[in-house]
């Protein structure tokens, strides 16, 4: 289920910015929609490179329905130049986009099976396309479990979504660093919440994470001690992506260019990349 705005990766296309959600004090979501009335398709975890003339392009997740073609979907939060002047503009304004790009999760691969997604903080946003696809044919899956982590409660995103992902068979739990006053959930790391996840097979659970990276070494080490396959455990990395076609060399990470052989990798693919400082 793939297709893009055009043929050419290197050609950019006007969107408009049709709708903004504020999500969190430096993260909104954007709907972003194009003249033409092709059929946008991506794959959950697939990304874009946004456009801003005379400012730059940047890498972003899409965080949309994969199964809703008349608009593109991203989750922002201001990191940098081209972030920082998104933030300030208004619906009705245009930018550019070149996509989709990337890998993606392979949702299709993991029927039949358990799926457990981790994800950490502002991580949610490339993991949330995988949601409403397994919602879309939730009968296809087994148990389906979402463990968040946050910093603190008021960092958790998409929080008015959860009541309608429990509700249609996906059992949600949250975690935070630091708890506040009127926080009666857990706290703590991610992994403590996996580590206490029932599983009935292990052999046949998938995890899939998108978070800092040290999260996702952490989890992939808890899905080992729960005896869960390391060819079942599924990564998303995130470096400097420019040209977003492995042409410019900027994300390269050892062997791997994680703009074209990624962004989402089999964890055994890339564990012994993810255990060296500064690579």
């Amino acid at each position: 289920m793939t297709c893009s705005l055009q043929t050419n990766p290197w050609q950019v296309q006007t969107v408009t910015i049709r709708e903004i959600i504020p999500e969190l004090d430096d993260i909104a979501t954007y709907r972003l929609e194009h003249a033409s009335d092709g059929d946008y398709a991506f794959q959950p975890g697939q990304f874009n490179m946004l456009y801003i003339p005379g400012v730059g392009e940047s890498a972003i997740s899409m965080s949309g329905d994969p199964h809703r073609h008349d608009s593109w979907v991203h989750t922002v939060r201001v990191a940098g130049n081209v972030t920082r002047t998104l933030a300030s503009m208004r619906v009705g304004d245009t930018l550019g986009l070149r996509g989709p790009f990337g890998t993606g999760w392979p949702v299709d691969a993991w029927r039949g099976h358990d799926v457990i997604l981790v994800a950490g903080g502002v991580g949610l946003a490339p993991l949330r396309p995988v949601i409403y696809d397994i919602l879309r044919r939730r009968t296809e899956f087994g148990r389906v479990w979402l463990i968040l982590g946050a910093r603190t409660p008021s960092g958790l995103l998409y929080p008015k979504e959860y009541h309608d992902w429990m509700h249609h068979g996906i059992t949600v739990q949250q975690t935070v660093d630091r708890a506040v006053d009127d926080w009666q959930g857990n706290v703590g790391v991610v992994t403590l919440l996996l580590d206490r996840v029932r599983l009935p097979s292990p052999d046949n659970t998938v995890v899939v994470t998108c978070g800092p990276e040290v999260m996702m070494r952490f989890t992939a080490m808890s899905a080992a001690r729960r005896r869960i396959p390391a060819a079942r455990v599924w990564v998303s990395l995130e470096r400097n992506m420019q040209c977003a076609a492995g042409l410019c060399g900027h994300c390269q990470l050892a062997e791997e260019f994680v703009c074209k052989d990624g962004p989402v990798f089999r964890y055994d693919r890339v564990a012994r990349l993810m255990t060296v400082e500064g690579l």
